[in-house]
C-alpha cells in the first residue's frame, strides 16, 4: 500500500499515474454528499441540539413574557442552527467533490482531501477483508482491512475511514451510491486476482556439457 500527494495533473481522474497495461478500471465514483453530511458531520444530531435548545429557551420564557417575545428569544438558536447546519453540508459538498474512488480489477485507488489532496493505494493482496455498511437510500460505505504493519493517520484520512476505528485505521469508501453493488464487484475483483497464480521466473540452470 502506497499514498502520496498529489500535486501533479491526474493523466486518468482519480490516479495518480496511468494504470499498468492489463489494468482495467471497474468502478469510479465519489461520496453521496448529502448522505457523507448525515454519517460522517452528524448533520441531524447537529440540527436536533439546535432545536433542543431553541424549544428549551421558549419553554423557560413563555410563562415570563408575552408569547411573541418567547418565540423571539428562541430564534437566535434557530439562525446559530441553520448557520452550522450549512457549514456542514458546505463541507461534505467539498469533501465529496475532491474525492474519486477508483476500483479495478488488482487493487482500489482513494483520491481523498479537500485542504490536503492524498492518494491511497490499496492492492488486493493487501487487503484481508471488506465490509459494508448498506444504508436505506442504497448509498453505503465499504471499509478495508489491511494486513501487514502498515499505518494510516485517521485524521488525515478521515472522512474517509471506518468510524471509531481510530487504532487500527480502515479506510473506507463513504457514502457511495450504489453500494451493494459496487461492493459485490469489489469482492469479485480481488477474489480473482488473489487466487490468480503467481508466475515467478527461475534462473536458467547453466547447461551440462556432455562427455
Amino acid at each position: 500500500m502506497s499514498h502520496h500527494d498529489d500535486f501533479e495533473i491526474e493523466p486518468v481522474e482519480g490516479l495518480p499515474a496511468e494504470p499498468p497495461k492489463g489494468e482495467e478500471i471497474l468502478w469510479q465514483g465519489r461520496p453521496d454528499w448529502w448522505a457523507l453530511s448525515i454519517e460522517a458531520l452528524s448533520l441531524k444530531w447537529v440540527a436536533g441540539y439546535f432545536i433542543l435548545l431553541a424549544v428549551w429557551r421558549f419553554v423557560s420564557v413563555v410563562d415570563l413574557l408575552p408569547m411573541g417575545q418567547a418565540i423571539g428569544s428562541a430564534v437566535p438558536f434557530v439562525l446559530l442552527g441553520l448557520l452550522v447546519c450549512g457549514l456542514l453540508m458546505l463541507v461534505a459538498y467539498v469533501q465529496a467533490r475532491a474525492t474519486m474512488y477508483t476500483v479495478t480489477d488488482a487493487r482500489v485507488v482513494m483520491r481523498i482531501g479537500a485542504a490536503l489532496t492524498i492518494t491511497l493505494n490499496l492492492p488486493y493482496t493487501q487487503v484481508s477483508n471488506a465490509m459494508l455498511d448498506l444504508r436505506k437510500r442504497g448509498t453505503g460505505t465499504i471499509a478495508l482491512e489491511t494486513m501487514g504493519d502498515t499505518r494510516l493517520s485517521y485524521l488525515v484520512c478521515w472522512p474517509h475511514v471506518r468510524p471509531w476505528h481510530i487504532k487500527q485505521t480502515q479506510p473506507a469508501l463513504r457514502c457511495i451510491p450504489e453500494a451493494e453493488k459496487v461492493a459485490a464487484l469489489l469482492a469479485e475483483a480481488a477474489e480473482a486476482r488473489i487466487s490468480m497464480p503467481q508466475i515467478v521466473r527461475v534462473a536458467p540452470q547453466n547447461a551440462v556439457a556432455a562427455e
